[in-house]
C-alpha cells in the first residue's frame, strides 16, 4: 500500500509536470465554440444540485429543499434510480428556459479520495463506436450506455419531444455526472439525430484521447465545462505531454472559476479559456489538489447527504408512477398526455449564448 501510495504521487507529479511541457492540440477553431453565459450557468448548476436528493417524493414532485428559486415550476417527467450501479437521471422541461433538461449525479457510491484514485490506476479504454482511433474510458462509457440510463433517458426525451416539438435540450452533469452527460448528448446527437443539444458539466474528468475529443467537438461545439479553483477531479485522468496521441485529453470549451484578491476583497474570476480544450492558463495552472472546489460550484454544493451509500427514500404517494426491473432499478414517469407540461412559446430560449 505505501509503495502503490508513492507510485501515485509520482504520477500526480508527472502530470503536474506536463502543465508547462506540454504542445496543446487545437481541437477546434475558438469562434465556433459555444460563448459562455453567466446567468445559464447559475441556474443550471442548481439544477444540477437537486440530482443528488435521495428523497424521491420530493425530488419527482420539485419540492425538495434545492427545489426553489430560480428552477422553480421545474417538471420532471422521468426520473432513473440505477441501484445496481448507484446511479441517477432526471429528464424534465425547464419552462423558463424552455427546454428540455437531462441531468445526472456524480459519483456517490465510495468516497471522493478513493475514487478519484481509481481514475489512476483503472484507465481500461475501448474504441468508441463508428470513430476511428477514438478512445474513451470504459467506466463513463458503460456508466451510461450499459444501465438502466440511456433508455430512460431516451423514452423520455422522445415523449417529451412529441409534446414540446422542436425545444432545445440541455444535458447537465457535475463530476463522474459531467462525463456520462457528454457521453449522453454525443448519443442523443450521432444515434438519435437529435437537434439543438447543449452540454454544460461542472468538475467534470477527462473522457478519452484527442481523436475522441475532436470528435465530440465536432458534433457538439456548444458545450461549457466549467472548472473551479483547485478542483482534483478535472486534472483526472492525467494528461500525459509525452503520450499525446495515447493521453486523456479534455474537449472545450472551459470556463475556470477562480478568486483574486486578499482578506475581504475577494472576488471570483470567470475565465473563458481557448479552444484547445487543455488551455495551460485555466485550471491546468495550479495544482489539482481540492476535493473542498470540487464539491462547491458558484456556491452551490454538489453532493449528497452522504458519499458512502445509494439510499433512496421512496413513499406511496410514487406508486401509480413507479416501475421496479428484477435488478430493483426503478423508474418514476409521468403520463404526459395528462401532465401540464404545456410548451409556451413566450418563454425565453436557454441557449448558451451571451
Amino acid at each position: 500500500m505505501m509503495e502503490r501510495s508513492r507510485l501515485f504521487l509520482m504520477i500526480v507529479a508527472l502530470s503536474l509536470f506536463g502543465v508547462c511541457c506540454c504542445r496543446e492540440l487545437k481541437v477546434k477553431d475558438d469562434d465556433l465554440l459555444a460563448p459562455y453565459n453567466h446567468t445559464l450557468a447559475r441556474m443550471l448548476v442548481q439544477y444540477n444540485a437537486a440530482v443528488y436528493e435521495s428523497d424521491l417524493t420530493e425530488l419527482f414532485t420539485w419540492s425538495c429543499s434545492r427545489c426553489s428559486g430560480i428552477t422553480e415550476g421545474f417538471e420532471i417527467i422521468e426520473l432513473i434510480v440505477d441501484i445496481q450501479h448507484c446511479l441517477q437521471a432526471y429528464v424534465g422541461f425547464a419552462e423558463n428556459l424552455n427546454a428540455i433538461i437531462i441531468a445526472f449525479r456524480g459519483t456517490q457510491e465510495h468516497s471522493i479520495q478513493n475514487w478519484v484514485e481509481d481514475l489512476y490506476w483503472q484507465q481500461l479504454d475501448l474504441n468508441y463506436p463508428d470513430m476511428p482511433e477514438a478512445m474513451v474510458h470504459h467506466g463513463f462509457y458503460y456508466a451510461y450506455h450499459n444501465t438502466t440510463l440511456r433508455p430512460g433517458v431516451i423514452n423520455a426525451v422522445r415523449r417529451a419531444k412529441k409534446i414540446l416539438g422542436e425545444t432545445d435540450v440541455i444535458v447537465i452533469g457535475h463530476s463522474m455526472g459531467g462525463a456520462i452527460a457528454a457521453i449522453c448528448a454525443l448519443d442523443l446527437t450521432v444515434h438519435y439525430k437529435i437537434e439543438n443539444v447543449q452540454v454544460m458539466t461542472f468538475g467534470q474528468p477527462r473522457i478519452g484521447n484527442a481523436a475522441f475529443a475532436s470528435y465530440y467537438t465536432q458534433h457538439l461545439p456548444n458545450t461549457i465545462r466549467v472548472t473551479h479553483e483547485h478542483d482534483m477531479v478535472p486534472h483526472l485522468p492525467p494528461y500525459y505531454h509525452y503520450f499525446p496521441q495515447k493521453t486523456y485529453h479534455h474537449f472545450p470549451r472551459e470556463v475556470w472559476l477562480y478568486n483574486i484578491g486578499f482578506g475581504s476583497l475577494i472576488y471570483t474570476v470567470e475565465k473563458v479559456c481557448d479552444g484547445s480544450g487543455e488551455d495551460p492558463s485555466c485550471s491546468r495552472s495550479v495544482l489539482g489538489n481540492s476535493v473542498a472546489d470540487h464539491l462547491v460550484y458558484y456556491g452551490i454544493n454538489l453532493q449528497a447527504e452522504s458519499w458512502n451509500s445509494c439510499k433512496i427514500v421512496t413513499g406511496p404517494r410514487l406508486a401509480k408512477y413507479k416501475s421496479i426491473d428484477d435488478a430493483g432499478n426503478v423508474i418514476l414517469s409521468k403520463d404526459l398526455a395528462s401532465s401540464a407540461l404545456k410548451l409556451n412559446p413566450q418563454t425565453s430560449s436557454g441557449t448558451m449564448a451571451s
